[in-house]
């Protein structure tokens, strides 16, 4: 396999000399020729280029003016924080220039095709772009009545969904959990929030003290009413379709069954025999952290 990279502004000489020297054809001045020849040209496009090893040379000439340059992937994992986003893109060396962190909760988690010598800047303002057309569609199909003054609440309670649980069959309802406490005027009440208030989101690689749970911060959701001021991480898709329009349920609490996954209670004491329940079980496991009632 050949790979070629061919800069912006360069001319058809240049180009052909490229090929040649990385073996990519046999001679620039056929190459050469037969661009002028065909039209293409003025129509040869700068970028990356991959060939396997004995490409006929119509073929390499036809990729190039077609611009079929090497797509490379950068993922964005569901829950990631801005600075860990921005630090990727930062990390991707295909890519050029610096790019700070956007705002918490701009970008929409995905996976982009990206190729050599993109802009960092321009990369994130893409994923920020992606995110900015999700959330307006699902904000204008939002279900009626829901406790969010603005989109931007529904972000954030995204946010909390999408660090609250792995498992995508259960976004909806806990989401339908959290608003409900918020129709009730309950705390949330939501361990991920005073993380982010500790670490800005990065794993402490512990369980919370007793002491972190009341200690104020802005995002102790123990400690204050209602949502934190900021998201606390980037939602994706099915956290936010689970937030705009949450199924119809009484519940008010959950807490780990410990598989993976919550055991949900409509009331208090309900939520108590489910939390005794869980902690017979971390101690018969041995098991640390994770896991705290809500």
């Amino acid at each position: 396999m050949t790979v070629v990279v061919l800069e912006r502004g360069a001319g058809l000489i240049r180009i052909a000399d490229e090929l040649d020297r990385a073996g990519a054809i046999r001679s620039a001045g056929v190459f050469g020729l037969a661009a002028r020849l065909t039209g293409a040209a003025s129509e040869l496009k700068a970028g990356e280029y991959e060939f396997r090893s004995g490409t006929p040379m119509a073929r390499v000439l036809a990729d190039i003016r077609a611009g079929k340059v090497v797509r490379h992937l950068v993922t964005i994992p569901e829950g990631w924080t801005s600075e860990m986003a921005a630090e990727a893109v930062n990390g991707e060396p295909v890519l050029v220039g610096h790019v700070d962190p956007p705002p918490e909760g701009a970008i929409l988690p995905d996976t982009y095709q990206v190729q050599r010598g993109d802009e960092r800047a321009a990369v994130i303002a893409r994923m920020a772009e992606a995110r900015e057309a999700l959330v307006s569609t699902l904000w204008a199909a939002r279900q009626p009545g829901l406790p969010f003054k603005a989109v931007e609440e529904a972000v954030i309670l995204a946010s909390i969904v999408e660090k609250e649980t792995g498992l995508a069959s259960e976004r909806p309802r806990i989401a339908a959990v959290f608003v409900n406490r918020m129709r009730a005027g309950m705390r949330l009440e939501t361990d991920p929030t005073v993380i982010y208030g500790i670490s800005k989101g990065r794993p402490l690689g512990r369980g919370l003290t007793v002491g972190e749970l009341a200690r104020p911060t802005p995002y102790n959701t123990y400690q204050i009413d209602g949502l934190p001021p900021t998201p606390i991480a980037n939602p994706g898709r099915a956290a936010l379709e689970a937030v705009m329009d949450p199924p119809s349920t009484e519940e008010l609490f959950f807490v780990a069954d410990g598989s993976g996954g919550h055991v949900f209670a409509k009331t208090y004491p309900e939520h108590q025999a489910n939390v005794a329940r869980w902690r017979r079980m971390e101690r018969a496991q041995a098991a640390v952290g994770g896991g705290a009632g809500r």
